[in-house]
């Protein structure tokens, strides 16, 4: 009595197996020999973990639990991968395989059969168990899914037709299996069974697109490396710390606190600066799928950390670097896509082109739709209705309708702006867009409130027909900036809406093109750090980008809004792959950005001090890009989120690892040990 009263009490202190295992062993509590020995699971112990002890012959026996798993510590190797043996089985032979259980089908009380799946989930078996071996009646106490080691006799498969038994042309007379590891009761699984974020292991097991996602952006990897290693001079892949330092190139960072008072890392937004240093080291030309971070809010095609295949090229231009990744491009559509590689250089339009034909730094070009400019011929009663702004541009798009029927577009375009996705478009306080459907049968084809003059002319700037959208949008009179306008905005957004409900037909195929000549400076924003200057302006891309002609140098000093950036952005079908520039390679140069044209306080200058001291020591001119490896990936498969190609990906919340709970809240000894204290909002 004495002793179960113990055994209770250890279980209600002890919550884990290992616990009460060791505190038995501790001597704690001592059996007396020929006694039995029971101690309950706690409600909180680990789910399956089984606290059943036995004392035989005076001694305690290992748990059973512990006995199963010194069964699977010793397991027989595979004879044969699934694919190998697929190809090279012959009947009579004997094989061991590995793989995962499925449902079984019990036949009668003799006979049962399994499909046997392989380790990567791609090949399947058959195996048959009859009640004439040991092994029918272990096969039957065993769970779908259960990883397991079998071994048994090939045969040919007895197939309902000859098509059937070519793609399935054996089986495996069962003589042995041996459990692996046992998968519980309490978890459900079937094949393509959605399961949450939190359970992103069962998403993978069960989800063959999610899988084969992962194993094609290996192969991507790999050929990424060919082309960049069979290129004459070849590339070197280096690896760059992750433990940097923090350094005011235009995002957010992540600090990582150091015991040390005061002192920090951060994560490496790119690894430009390292890459930079290398130019300077005499490193030709550089390569690595590199891990980068920023602190900054999340989208489909964004994670707070990221792959990106990052290069730079010494006595190089941005030209050299355009035709290196054009190369790259070409060899992965030549190899791995199932539609043409794109040929020739690729196209290229200058911002100022894209953001006045499209209102997009990232424009997709398939679709057309096309912006122009018409504010200088418009009425000045029917510019006052869609703005409040005095002297606005106005500019003009067509959408190309149901032209049998102008009230289907009609019924479009309403039911678009009631919707949550028309919202922004209603109330931005520019004005919201104006609406015309080109109607044949209307007076004046619908275009009225523009008069005679105006109308005549955008018939002929648009050429729309009989049932087509004209839309019309004003903004404030100014320069471009920023990455798109209100109306490339509409533009992208009714384009999208017109293929969901099937107004328009998707476009297809790949569209490459490079934006070039970005401004070097843009106007300081609240919402991004850029590199906290006292001038009012941020580099638009980071504060190493070199400007674009010698005009552009000389307009360092008079006006640096105006200079144009030696930087070029590559887009594929409204997607941004990847950017890239010409470096300033000069120490001095470098230094007067940083210091007379960003304005940048002392403090943060000599944060670039380790730069400015390479780039001294005669480095050479170079260039590089930055391909975003996870949205190449995307674009290829055709996925709408970066999350579909990761494998453990970030959510939109916090950014947030639904799976193992990170971030995690910061223990207080961890606060002490880092020199940290919480503030409370």
């Amino acid at each position: 009595m004495l002793l179960a009263r113990t055994a209770q009490k250890v279980s209600r202190l002890r919550t884990s197996y290992l616990e009460i295992f060791n505190y038995v062993r501790s001597g704690r509590v001592t059996p007396t020999p020929g006694s039995y020995v029971r101690i309950a699971s706690s409600p909180r112990a680990f789910h399956g973990a089984s606290c059943l002890r036995e004392q035989i012959g005076g001694r305690l026996e290992l748990p059973q639990i512990l006995e199963n798993y010194k069964k699977a510590v010793e397991f027989p190797p595979a004879t044969y991968d699934f694919e190998t043996f697929l190809s090279q089985a012959s009947p009579g032979q004997d094989v061991v395989l590995h793989g995962y259980l499925g449902v079984r089908s019990d036949i009668s009380k003799k006979l049962s059969f399994v499909r046997l799946q392989d380790p990567t989930m791609n090949f399947s078996i058959q195996l048959v168990s009859t009640s004439h071996n040991d092994s029918f009646e272990k096969l039957r106490s065993l769970r779908p899914n259960s990883p397991v080691t079998v071994m048994g006799k090939v045969q040919a498969k007895k197939a309902k037709n000859a098509e059937m038994e070519k793609r399935d042309p054996w089986e495996i007379s069962l003589n042995d299996v041996q459990l692996l590891n046992d998968f519980p009761s309490d978890i459900w699984m079937a094949p393509d069974m959605v399961h949450p974020p939190k359970h992103r292991h069962l998403q993978l097991r069960t989800s063959s697109e999610l899988r084969d996602a992962l194993r094609f952006r290996a192969q991507v990897r790999n050929v990424c490396r060919e082309e960049l290693e069979q290129s004459r001079p070849s590339f070197t892949e280096i690896e760059t710390p992750l433990l940097f330092k923090s350094t005011p190139e235009g995002a957010r960072e992540f600090l990582v606190p150091t015991r040390k008072h005061g002192l920090a890392y951060a994560l490496p937004q790119s690894p430009q600066q390292y890459k930079q240093i290398l130019m300077a080291s005499g490193i030709p030309r550089y390569y690595q799928f590199a891990r980068c971070f920023r602190d900054e809010d999340l989208r489909a095609d964004r994670q707070p950390e990221f792959t990106q295949l990052d290069l730079e090229m010494s006595f190089a231009t941005g030209e050299d670097v355009m035709r290196v990744v054009e190369g790259i491009i070409r060899r992965l559509w030549s190899n791995l896509m199932n539609t043409e590689a794109p040929s020739g250089p690729f196209h290229r339009l200058s911002y100022q082109d894209a953001m006045s034909r499209y209102g997009s730094d990232k424009p997709d070009t398939r679709y057309g739709m096309e912006i122009y400019r018409i504010e200088h011929l418009l009425p000045v009663d029917l510019v006052n209705k869609i703005t409040p702004l005095a002297s606005p541009f106005v500019e003009i798009f067509k959408v190309v309708g149901n032209e049998t029927d102008p009230s289907a577009t009609s019924e479009f375009i309403t039911r678009f702006l009631d919707s949550p996705a028309g919202a922004p478009f209603n109330d931005n306080p520019e004005g919201a867009p104006g609406i015309f459907v080109y109607d044949a049968k209307m007076p004046l084809r619908g275009l009225q409130p523009f008069g005679f003059q105006a109308a005549e002319y955008v018939e002929e700037l648009l050429e729309p027909d009989h049932g087509d959208l004209l839309v019309i949008q004003a903004r404030e009179a100014a320069p471009f900036a920023g990455g798109s306008t209100p109306i490339g905005d509409l533009r992208r957004a009714l384009h999208s809406a017109a293929v969901e409900t099937g107004f328009k037909p998707d476009s297809t195929g790949f569209d490459f093109h490079w934006i070039v000549d970005f401004p070097l400076f843009s106007p300081s924003t609240e919402s991004e750090p850029g590199q906290g200057g006292a001038a009012g302006i941020s580099s638009t891309h980071h504060p190493f980008t070199a400007p674009k002609t010698a005009a552009d140098v000389d307009m360092l000093l008079t006006d640096p809004t105006k200079v144009a950036a030696d930087h070029y952005d590559l887009v594929v079908n409204g997607i941004e792959l990847g950017g890239g520039s010409r470096r300033i390679h000069d120490a001095a140069v470098q230094e007067f950005v940083l210091r007379d044209v960003l304005q940048m306080p002392p403090e943060r200058l000599t944060d670039f001090s380790h730069l400015l001291e390479a780039l001294r020591a005669g480095c050479p001119p170079h260039a590089g890009l930055a391909l975003g490896f996870d949205r190449l990936v995307a674009v290829m498969l055709g996925k709408d989120s970066v999350r579909d190609v990761i494998a453990f990906p970030k959510t939109g919340k916090l950014g947030e690892d639904p799976m193992v709970k990170a971030p995690s809240m910061v223990t207080q000894e961890a606060l002490e040990t880092y020199h940290l204290r919480l503030i409370e909002e």
